[in-house]
């Protein structure tokens, strides 16, 4: 059987001279320095999310209740007890209660909630005598219509020669009887070639004096007569005509008719001509 050699001296020092490197290099070699190292790292934290989530949640069901309250509201606004079943009217005098109903659709029982005035005066608009309304709603169904009407203060022909009442604001009543007890006015045949009804634009100037003739000499004047310019002129029974001009300071204008009736000596036919109060000039009639 062989045997391994023996080492020699120097081999075993060799060998033990290695083993005999210091522990703490064997425990802490030597580490390499690369750049990767060398650079600084930026850590980049996720932002919070939770509290925004938590306000979008709270607007979301904010915004869900909101919309849940609005269409319960009206689901409950339009079942039959709020819908209209009783209606008290007051001041109709030209047009039926019926009428009334049916016109403004009260009689189909619509919701309170769905109730315009200004719906409501629309459609009574068809009627001229109805100015205008006042509506009262008494929950839960019950309505309080006024209907305030306007007043004739005169009557005039339209363009088919018949006899129509009129507005302060010139608006075509509807047919007045011959024996109507009120001034007639009147403009030229032009105008009423032009419309059918001319006391609603320039001419209109003739009801609003017709409206404000003072009671001192108003069962007087005959006729109102109107030109396109809108200057006025009242033909009195006697007969007498005063030129009033434009539809302005009316208030001086009629003081000083009323004086001149009460106190000045005129002829048949006399124009006089009061559009300056203080200076009355009297023009005589035109000669035959």
């Amino acid at each position: 059987m062989s045997r391994r050699p023996r080492a020699s001296t120097r081999d075993r020092a060799a060998v033990r001279t290695t083993v005999a490197t210091p522990a703490h290099q064997r425990r802490h070699p030597a580490r390499l320095t690369t750049t990767r190292d060398a650079t600084p790292v930026t850590r980049i934290e996720p932002r919070p999310r939770r509290r925004g989530v938590r306000v979008l949640k709270i607007v979301v069901g904010a915004a869900l209740v909101a919309t849940t309250l609005v269409v319960g509201g009206q689901w409950i606004l339009h079942q039959s007890i709020f819908r209209v079943q009783h209606v008290t009217l007051s001041g109709e005098l030209h047009e039926t209660s019926q009428q009334i109903l049916s016109t403004t659709h009260l009689d189909a029982h619509p919701a309170m909630i769905d109730l315009s005035q200004t719906a409501l005066q629309h459609d009574l608009s068809v009627y001229p005598w109805i100015g205008s309304i006042s509506l009262v709603k008494r929950w839960p169904n019950t309505v309080d219509l006024a209907v305030h009407e306007l007043s004739a203060v005169a009557v005039a022909m339209d363009a088919k020669h018949a006899l129509q009442y009129v507005s302060a604001d010139g608006r075509d009543l509807g047919p007045a009887p011959a024996a109507a007890d009120m001034p007639t006015l009147a403009t030229s045949p032009s105008s009423l070639a032009v419309t059918s009804w001319p006391y609603q634009g320039v001419e209109s100037a003739a009801a609003l004096v017709a409206s404000q003739l003072p009671v001192a000499f108003n069962t007087q004047v005959s006729q109102i007569v109107v030109d396109a310019q809108g200057n006025v002129t009242l033909q009195l029974t006697t007969p007498l005509r005063f030129y009033l001009g434009p539809a302005t300071d009316l208030n001086a204008k009629f003081v000083a008719v009323a004086s001149a009736i009460a106190h000045g000596t005129f002829v048949a036919g006399d124009l006089v001509d009061v559009t300056t109060p203080s200076e009355l000039s009297v023009t005589g009639p035109s000669p035959s």
